[in-house]
C-alpha cells in the first residue's frame, strides 16, 4: 500500500526548503550565517566615520534564504556575539563600543533589514524574480542607511550624517543588491537542476 506524503505546514517567515529540516540542520544553518555573516565583517573598504563592508549583503542574503525568523535569530546571534567582544564586526573587531559608537545604528538596523529582506523573499521577491530581488534588497539597504544615517545625526548633525554616512554607501547598496539579487538567482538554478 502507498502512503501519501503528509504536505508540510506552510510556517510564515520559515522557507519551504528550511521547514523540512529537523532541528539540528536548522542549527548547523545559523551557525553557517553566523560565519558568513563575520567573513562578510571582516572584508572592509575603509572608510569614516564607518566602514564599507559586505555586512549588509550577507544580512540581506540570510534574510531572503533563511526567512524572517531564521535570519533575524542568525543576525541578532552574531550581533550579540559582537556586543560580547568577540571579533565577528567590521574589522574583525567587537565589544559593546561598537553598538554606541557611529556604527550603532547600522548594526541595529541588521536586524529589521534581514526581516524586511525575509518576508519579502517569502511574497515573491526572490531569486525566482530578480528585479523584484534587486527591488528587496535595495529597499533594505535604505533601511539601514536611514536609521545608521539618523543615529549619525545625534551626534553629527542631520547635513554631516548625510554627506558622510549615507551618501558615499548609496552606490555599494546598488551594487551589493545587484549582486545579492544575481546570488539568489543562481542559488534558485542549482536548486533546479539538483531537483531534475
Amino acid at each position: 500500500m502507498i502512503q501519501a506524503s503528509t504536505p508540510t505546514r506552510a510556517v510564515p517567515g520559515v522557507p519551504a526548503w528550511l521547514r523540512r529540516q529537523p532541528i539540528a540542520t536548522r542549527t548547523v544553518v545559523l551557525l553557517l550565517g553566523i560565519l558568513a555573516l563575520t567573513a562578510s565583517s571582516w572584508l572592509n573598504v575603509p572608510m569614516i566615520p564607518v566602514p564599507m563592508t559586505l555586512q549588509t549583503l550577507a544580512v540581506m542574503l540570510v534574510g531572503a534564504l533563511y526567512g524572517w525568523r531564521l535570519g533575524v535569530l542568525t543576525i541578532l546571534v552574531w550581533l550579540a556575539l559582537g556586543a560580547l567582544g568577540l571579533p565577528v564586526l567590521a574589522g574583525g573587531t567587537g565589544g559593546i563600543a561598537r553598538f554606541l559608537g557611529p556604527t550603532g545604528g547600522y548594526l541595529l538596523a541588521f536586524p529589521f533589514a534581514g526581516a524586511l529582506t525575509g518576508w519579502l523573499a517569502e511574497r515573491g521577491w526572490n531569486g525566482e524574480r530578480m528585479a523584484l530581488a534587486f527591488a528587496a534588497m535595495l529597499i533594505a539597504h535604505a533601511l539601514c542607511l536611514l536609521l545608521g544615517g539618523a543615529w549619525l545625526a545625534t551626534t553629527l548633525g542631520m547635513q554631516k550624517a548625510v554627506a558622510v554616512g549615507v551618501v558615499p554607501f548609496v552606490p555599494g547598496a546598488v551594487v551589493k543588491s545587484a549582486l545579492g539579487a544575481v546570488l539568489l538567482k543562481l542559488i534558485v538554478m542549482v536548486r533546479r537542476s539538483s531537483e531534475a
